[in-house]
């Protein structure tokens, strides 16, 4: 195998989806490493370093949030849980927890190649969470956001923000293509997590969406996963269509 493949961590105790999702992962140049348990995925983790973990929650002997919670003891190394649970509960304690994204079964195989590569990009560029303002341009699909000037343009022309809208904006874009659950955006930018502050992230952002032109039928820039939180578009994923809250 070359070495300059990334290696990716399939951590899945179903057979078939996990033979399924190496063969997808391998075809697409990416070097896949399996694990059918926890245990077995904390072991191929610590010998092998990998780029990028696929993790299932369901596993047969422990369950996968503790996967998450012992490799961000030290490791930022993205992980996307892959799981059958759609409880919001579950998505947010994972997310909480590190997880970069989150996808519920059945998937398809553009959607998870795509959460894939945005992030091994986040893990190679992105800024921690609370990390130092970012210097220079994000651009995605028309939308563009000059960190040094402050400035949000969509299609060339300047959008006005407030002050709190362009930290919204700015903190989602540092972290493009990843959940970004509520509590994570609230304690950015006010520093609480309190219901009220919810609130007021979620008044905000629905000023933010209509400024960016987001309506039903529209391109949308920051998607709404209901009842999790946002996640920003990145420079890899097409426009989508999205109606408001």
């Amino acid at each position: 195998m070359s070495n300059n493949k990334f290696k990716v961590l399939i951590v899945e105790d179903e057979a078939n989806i996990c033979s399924f999702i190496e063969t997808l992962l391998t075809t697409n140049d990416y070097q896949a490493l399996v694990a059918h348990t926890c245990t077995m995925g904390l072991t191929l983790f610590a010998s092998h370093n990998p780029d990028l973990v696929i993790l299932d929650l369901g596993l047969p002997d422990r369950d996968g949030l503790e996967l998450i919670r012992t490799v961000r003891q030290k490791y930022m190394t993205p992980i996307i849980v892959l799981s059958a649970r759609t409880d919001e509960m579950d998505k947010i304690e994972a997310l909480d927890l590190g997880a970069n994204d989150y996808i519920t079964k059945p998937f398809g195989t553009g959607e998870l190649l795509a959460r894939v590569r945005a992030a091994l990009r986040l893990n190679r560029y992105g800024a921690p969470l609370g990390g130092a303002a970012p210097n220079g341009e994000f651009c995605a699909q028309g939308l563009r956001i000059n960190y040094d000037r402050r400035k949000v343009f969509v299609e060339g022309e300047e959008v006005k923000l407030t002050q709190t809208e362009y930290n919204i904006v700015a903190f989602l874009s540092q972290h493009a293509g990843r959940v970004m659950t509520y509590a994570a955006i609230v304690k950015a930018i006010w520093g609480d997590t309190d219901i009220g502050s919810t609130k007021k992230l979620q008044v905000n952002m629905a000023n933010i969406r209509k400024k960016l032109g987001s309506r039903p039928g529209s391109n949308s820039y920051i998607l709404n996963e209901l009842g999790v939180g946002y996640r920003m578009l990145d420079e890899d994923s097409g426009p989508r269509s999205e109606g408001l809250e």
